[in-house]
């Protein structure tokens, strides 16, 4: 079994912490064997709020059906004044739509978390909203979610994580969400 993921995060700066810190643990997840697709912060913001007026329906629906075929997620938000920030939020919220489907919302996937934000503070915040998050929508948090405190350096100019403490978080964070989604649908499997 190949383990379809799908990557979601990142912020409005194509280069930021977040978004270098989700590919560093999609490398990761690639390496255990899974296959995996981003919708990365360009993506993200350019959709329009969730049911406001500007939703027309058809925006988004790569990215909720991405989602319904996924095996796992790797969720990555930013900590913005304690919380996640309002573009990964309108992203979740789009996951909406997967209410009424067999397996609804996050049923049955795995979901590795990380964190980013300049304070430790903020990373834990961020962290547990993120697995409230997920719990609410049914998905399975991976033992390990990675809270990454940004500082200059951390990354190379090429992307590449340069502290170790990070780099080994996010490499867990990773393989836990392949071996998590391996996990849950073999006995999805086993049970049906």
């Amino acid at each position: 079994m190949t383990p379809r993921i799908v990557a979601i995060g990142g912020t409005v700066s194509a280069s930021s912490t977040t978004e270098l810190a989700l590919r560093t643990a999609m490398a990761s997840a690639a390496a255990h064997g899974a296959e995996v697709q981003l919708f990365d912060g360009a993506y993200l913001a350019a959709l329009p709020h969730y049911r406001s007026t500007a939703h027309a329906g058809a925006e988004g629906s790569e990215l909720v059906e991405a989602v319904r075929q996924a095996d796992g997620l790797l969720l990555a938000a930013p900590g913005y004044h304690g919380t996640i920030s309002g573009l990964v939020k309108n992203a979740l919220d789009y996951l909406e739509d997967l209410s009424k489907d067999t397996r609804p919302y996050l049923d049955g996937r795995a979901v590795g978390l990380i964190a980013t934000a300049y304070g430790d503070q903020a990373t834990m915040s961020t962290m547990q909203t993120l697995r409230s998050i997920v719990h609410a929508l049914r998905g399975w948090p991976t033992p390990m979610g990675a809270t990454i405190r940004t500082f200059p350096g951390l990354f190379s100019v090429d992307g590449e994580c340069l502290d170790d403490r990070a780099k080994v978080q996010l490499d867990l964070v990773g393989q836990q969400v392949v071996h998590g989604a391996m996990s849950l649908s073999a006995m999805s499997q086993a049970t049906a």
